[in-house]
């Protein structure tokens, strides 16, 4: 059995396919694989959470030939196959707990569970560093979702108690220490229960925005970009003014654990927050509600974290204010008539591994 997290982003979003900095700890909600090798050469697919069986000839893998949450599964062993690496069949058993349409990366969590345990049965020889690029790939070429590399480097290179500061362009990675629990802090998750939708395009517009805006300005990325410019036309300003100073607030953040003064990162998250409202543009009315009640009752900071358009908040708040918060967002919830959101606390959890 192989184990792979969902994530939590504390600080660092849509900053990541513009080769940018971000600042995920893994979560203990996990999704678990349970493989064996086929003789056969084909993959047969199941999972304890889907009714039905995907079951494909590995040779026959190609972008279109399997669709829904399969191709997750399924594009991993292609990409692995398209790199150069002997790969036959495999009975896979998905099972896991990461909440679906949150946010919290089910997704990579499924991609870097597979790609553990095809790689490890299959004998082949690949880091982690390499295997979250592959996952990548398989999530933007096979599934067709234009993600960056922070989720499945999360989910693969995480370490309990810590936050995983990644450089985007390098992978350079840094473990910060992240025990909120001593300072008598918490980090409350709102899952809001609006649908987390990326695949209809925005995520994508959003992508190539960036990507023009480098064009125009001449850098290879925005992650080049260290002051925000003039001249440029005012949307393309304020997807680019985001990412620069969502880039700021990471270094700031991390440096601020660094010191202990957690309680001092709250402002930024709340910054972060307003930026991606405003200049990003990618909340929408639930995550902006809960946001506003956190903060009324007392958070020291909230942001929607994930790429938006639905999924959770999340709010550091004092220990003995987390049911207070949570009453707030309840109150708040039923005023608009949204439907009634879920809450759990999140800890920087261990990453990817084999279960024996």
């Amino acid at each position: 059995m192989w184990v792979a997290p969902g994530r939590i982003n504390l600080i660092g979003e849509h900053t990541d396919y513009n080769d940018g900095f971000v600042l995920p700890i893994a979560l203990p909600h996990a999704v678990r694989i349970t493989a064996a090798r086929r003789d056969d050469g084909v993959l047969r697919v199941r999972s304890r959470q889907a009714l039905g069986v995907t079951e494909v000839p590995v040779a026959d893998l190609a972008p279109g030939v399997v669709t829904g949450w399969a191709a997750y599964v399924a594009g991993v062993v292609w990409v692995l196959r398209e790199a150069g690496y002997d790969v036959g069949g495999f009975d896979l058993l998905v099972d896991g707990n990461v909440p679906l349409g949150a946010g919290l990366s089910s997704s990579a969590a499924l991609e870097c569970a597979t790609a553990l345990a095809v790689a490890e049965l299959s004998g082949l020889d690949v880091d982690r560093f390499a295997l979250a690029r592959l996952a990548q790939r398989a999530e933007n070429d096979f599934v067709g979702m234009p993600c960056g590399i922070m989720d499945q480097s999360a989910s693969l290179l995480a370490r309990e108690g810590h936050a995983l500061l990644l450089d985007t362009r390098t992978l350079d990675t840094a473990h910060i220490p992240f025990d909120l629990t001593s300072h008598g802090l918490r980090l409350l998750v709102v899952d809001t229960r609006a649908p987390h939708r990326l695949v209809d395009g925005e995520y994508a517009a959003r992508r190539a925005a960036c990507h023009k805006a480098a064009e125009v300005l001449g850098v290879p990325a925005l992650r080049d970009v260290d002051e925000v410019p003039e001249g440029l036309p005012e949307d393309l300003l304020r997807r680019v003014r985001h990412v620069v100073t969502e880039n700021r607030r990471v270094l700031e953040v991390a440096e601020l654990l660094r010191a202990g003064q957690l309680r001092a990162i709250g402002p930024l998250l709340t910054a972060s927050h307003l930026s991606l409202r405003d200049d990003y543009e990618v909340t929408v009315p639930e995550l902006d509600v809960a946001v506003e009640a956190l903060l009324d009752a007392g958070a020291l900071g909230a942001r929607m974290t994930g790429g938006g358009f639905g999924g959770c908040v999340i709010a550091l708040v004092d220990a003995d204010n987390a049911a207070g918060c949570e009453e707030a967002v309840q109150r708040a919830f039923a005023d608009n008539d949204f439907t009634a959101p879920e809450f759990f606390t999140a800890t920087a959890s261990a990453g990817a591994r084999a279960e024996r």
